[in-house]
């Protein structure tokens, strides 16, 4: 196993948190997928499929908030860099027996760093959506299981869960 030290790149030799430089990194092709469930009372999932949510349409906008999300991953993850997403891309199953929403987001961008962080955060903030546009029929909902899927490109080459 790697000493830790190597690592923990957003720590220098004297453990300090920094922004890790990626200058001379190669710019390359990188793509994350990560996914996360909100799970909810069965009445709630029927106002989300019916189109009856007093909000509007709530997977529309969850898929929009997710997008803005991964644009703004560097502004909420304090050692993130600031990245160019060449693409975004949203989708939603329908889980009918556990009363469930499964979204999966994949980031896309060609540079020097990865697109994981932005992928976690398009997840986290289209599934908070959900939450938000539903809250006053459901406050029990629940949101978990956020993961990576996969990560492809880059030094490290892929990875998948």
């Amino acid at each position: 196993m790697k000493n830790s030290a190597n690592i923990l790149t957003h720590f220098d030799n004297s453990g300090q948190a920094h922004m890790v430089d990626v200058g001379e990194k190669a710019h390359t092709k990188r793509i994350a997928i990560a996914s996360g469930i909100i799970t909810m009372q069965h009445a709630t999932l029927q106002l989300i499929k019916n189109g009856d949510a007093k909000k509007g349409d709530v997977l529309g906008i969850a898929r929009i908030a997710a997008i803005q999300g991964s644009k703004r991953t560097a502004d909420l993850i304090p050692l993130c860099h600031p990245i160019s997403l060449t693409k975004v891309s949203v989708t939603f199953d329908i889980n009918e027996k556990e009363s469930a929403i499964i979204m999966t987001v994949s980031t896309e961008t060609t540079g020097q760093t990865g697109v994981e962080m932005e992928a976690l955060t398009a997840v986290s903030v289209g599934l908070l959506t959900i939450y938000d546009m539903l809250k006053a029929a459901d406050r029990g909902m629940v949101i978990g299981d956020i993961k990576l899927l996969e990560k492809h490109g880059g030094k490290s080459g892929d990875w998948v869960a």
